[in-house]
């Protein structure tokens, strides 16, 4: 990493390497175009509409049980971070790793909404999902938030 010296200042500060931040950029664009490309080449178009919508839903899901009463105090913090953690663009995985950068996001996503599903309910959680609700049950399935039907 180059290391530009700051005017007056006596230490270095980073300097931001923007060509690999839009090339990483444009390779994680490229793998999420495929994967939905695929989904709707193998006649899987409501999977790709989902995956498209994942992550919006997931942060407006986030948002609305930030405003509902019926959500504890500290859902309420878990939730904050869970929607910086989204929306940041900053993760522990690379997002343009194949498979595994996403990988980090679902897992807080999760984690968070298995948090939610104790404190305040499946019903308020549902209740505010914008995606298909079999998504949702799908995703607390997974990490064991809901019980196998």
């Amino acid at each position: 990493m180059r290391r530009r010296r700051s005017r007056g200042v006596g230490y270095a500060v980073p300097a931001v390497d923007l060509r690999g931040l839009l090339v990483g950029l444009g390779v994680a664009v490229a793998i999420w175009t495929i994967a939905v490309g695929a989904l709707f080449v193998v006649g899987r178009p409501s999977a790709a509409r989902e995956l498209v919508g994942l992550v919006p839903n997931l942060l407006l899901l986030f948002k609305d049980l930030l405003r509902d009463p019926r959500v504890p105090r500290g859902a309420k913090a878990w939730l904050a971070v869970g929607a910086v953690w989204l929306a940041s663009p900053i993760d522990l995985l690379p997002e343009f790793i194949p498979v595994l950068g996403p990988l980090d996001d679902a897992i807080v996503a999760a984690v968070i909404l298995r948090h939610l599903i104790r404190r305040a309910g499946p019903d308020v959680v549902a209740e505010h999902w914008r995606g298909d609700p079999e998504t949702l049950r799908r995703v607390l399935r997974v990490f064991g938030a809901v019980p196998r039907t």
